[in-house]
């Protein structure tokens, strides 16, 4: 079983200063942390990006062997061939929901989908290098016959356009390089290998 070597005991925050307070949040922290001698270490300052918790729902249609992508504009693909990404479901956790309260309401919002049950799929942080984003991924089953057209909040000028593809071109469209989003990636990729232990059993 892998298992940390340290755990919060064996780190200090001296100082938290808030940076920049905007649509996301940017802060400098001081601290110092247990080295893997041993001993403390020394006093650094670290720049962290606070971008909070999200949930992400794959949407997978099992009796047409379909998944429904959404398709919008990301400021942080400006540098791609296109900033418009192919992802899933997805939006910010707020404080007082759950990932699952909020699964189920970007569902609704972004793709007009109804969805109650959900399988989960796996917590990651997103880039715990400088960033403490966590995502909370899940995979959801529906009718994607009912699925379609041009979503989003209006208030938050999201322009989202339904996709609906087999679940063979998705996971091509990982290994090419045409999903580029962290969070669909990894759950298309859960998705291939347990479709594929199933077929296996």
């Amino acid at each position: 079983m892998i298992k940390p070597t340290y755990s919060q005991d064996d780190l200090k925050v001296i100082q938290h200063e808030t940076c920049y307070d905007g649509f996301f949040k940017m802060s400098k922290v001081t601290l110092q942390h247990k080295l893997f001698n041993g001993e403390w270490g020394s006093i650094i300052s670290r720049e962290l990006f606070q971008r909070g918790e999200a949930a992400a729902v794959l949407l997978y249609d099992p009796k047409l062997d379909v998944i429904v992508l959404t398709e919008q504009f990301r400021v942080g693909a400006l540098k791609e061939a296109s900033p418009w990404q192919y992802e899933i479901v997805a939006g910010m956790i707020e404080s007082g929901e759950t990932p699952e309260s909020v699964a189920i309401r970007e569902t609704q919002e972004e793709s007009g989908a109804s969805i109650s049950q959900l399988t989960p799929v796996c917590r990651y942080l997103s880039s715990s290098g400088g960033c403490d984003e966590v995502l909370h991924v899940f995979m959801a089953h529906v009718d994607s016959r009912s699925i379609d057209g041009v979503h989003g909040v209006e208030e938050e000028s999201e322009d989202i356009r339904i996709c609906k593809v087999s679940s063979k071109d998705a996971f091509e469209a990982v290994k090419s390089g045409t999903i580029s989003n962290a969070a669909t990636i990894i759950a298309l990729q859960w998705l291939e290998l347990t479709l594929l232990k199933a077929k296996l059993a």
